[in-house]
Order: structure tokens, then sequence, then C-alpha cells
């Protein structure tokens, strides 16, 4: 079973010549189709642990490993590649880009995969249909709702079929109504397809769906849930 696990990790930054401690020595561990949430006060380094866990930034100590692969060990193109092949990321603020359109935006991750083909185009068509979307495939993003754009963001992050979805507060910018639809989609994609879900977020009704939830703060990860 795949499986990502961090090991006595922690991260520091160093602001104004004084370093400042987000958190130190967490031990973390999630398999393949488990729903993990984090939860914490704003500024605790809940996106910054997710970031390290999905192999986009580096803990100033100790390992993060997916299967037998150390990210500190490895070559960036072979990180790369596991990310690309293995992980989804969806950010707070969606990052769609604006002079592309809603499928353009949903393929980026299939080109850069160099597997294009017609069934991954098959596959995004069903994607979008999935997810509500497919009708503004023609559109630039500007023209979306927020609760569109994120959909988008989804699928962009499903494209290449991940094990591991990594979302950072993906409903922090909706309404209570656009809110409730991203966390259903979520939720069924998780339990209809084997997706992990590792979700930092503030909303109490998305946790709740959970298996197991874990807050973050005073540089620690404990497990609530």
């Amino acid at each position: 079973m795949n499986s990502i696990e961090c090991k006595n990790i922690s991260k520091s930054f160093i602001i104004n010549n004084e370093i400042l401690d987000v958190f130190s020595n967490i031990n973390f561990k999630i398999n393949e189709s488990q729903k993990i949430a984090i939860s914490g006060r704003s500024g605790a380094g809940k996106s910054t642990f997710l970031h390290i866990m999905a192999g986009l930034d580096k803990p100033t100590a100790g390992v993060v490993e997916f299967n037998e692969y150390n990210f500190s060990n490895i070559p960036l193109s072979k990180l790369s590649e596991i990310r690309l092949k293995n992980f989804g990321f969806v950010y707070q603020f969606h990052h769609l880009l604006d002079d592309l359109t809603i499928a353009e935006n949903i393929s980026i991750p299939a080109e850069l995969n160099n597997n294009f083909t017609k069934n991954k185009k098959d596959q995004i068509v069903s994607l979008m249909k999935n997810l509500n979307i497919y009708d503004r495939k023609d559109h630039l993003p500007w023209k979306l709702s927020g609760g569109e754009k994120q959909r988008v963001a989804i699928a962009r992050a499903l494209t290449n079929q991940p094990k591991f979805l990594f979302l950072d507060e993906p409903t922090g910018n909706l309404d209570e109504e656009n809110a409730s639809v991203i966390q259903d989609i979520l939720i069924n994609i998780s339990n209809d397809f084997g997706v992990a879900l590792i979700t930092a977020t503030h909303d109490n009704k998305f946790i709740k769906a959970f298996d197991s939830i874990y807050d973050l703060s005073d540089s620690k990860l404990n497990k609530i849930k």
C-alpha cells in the first residue's frame, strides 16, 4: 500500500535575524485511501506542513518518505516525477492560469506527464462532466464563479489520477452553499476512487467527514479523533 511518512520533521524560518519555529519533531503517516483533516489556528503551520508532505517544501530537520523514496535523498527530477504521478494539490486560491481555458488548465498535468492521449482526453471530459463544469470548458477563469474555479482546481489536481490529494483550506473562500458542494465532491471522490485526502481546514462541518483529525498548535501535531 502506498504511504507518506513524516519522521521527526521540524520547520523554522529566520525572520529579522531571529529563528521562528513553526513546528518540531512531528511524526505522521498516511496510507492510500485514508481521509485526514488537520485543524489549528491561522499561522500554526498547516499550509507549511502540507507543502512539506507533498514535496513542495523542505523541512529544516527530519525526513519525508513516499514508499521507499526519501525526499531528502533523491534528485529533484525524481521528486517532480513522484509529485506529478502520485500527488494532487488544491490551493485555497485555486491558482488557475488566466490566459488558458478551463479545459486547458485541467489538462496541464497530463501534458507535463506526456500523457495527453485520446484516453486521457476522454477521462478529462468525464471529470469535467462529473464536476459539472463541462459546459464551461472553453471559458477563461475570470468568467467563472468562486465555486466553479475551485471545481476546476480539483479537476486539475485529479487529472493524473493521484493516490494522495492535498487540500489547503479548499472551502475557505466559498459561501456556505458552494462549500457544501465542494465538500461532498471531495468525500465522494475519496470514497469512489480510494484517493487519500489530507486537508488543512477550519471548517468544522467538513472535518466531521474525515477518518482522523489532528490539531497543529504550539509546534506540535496532536491526534484528536
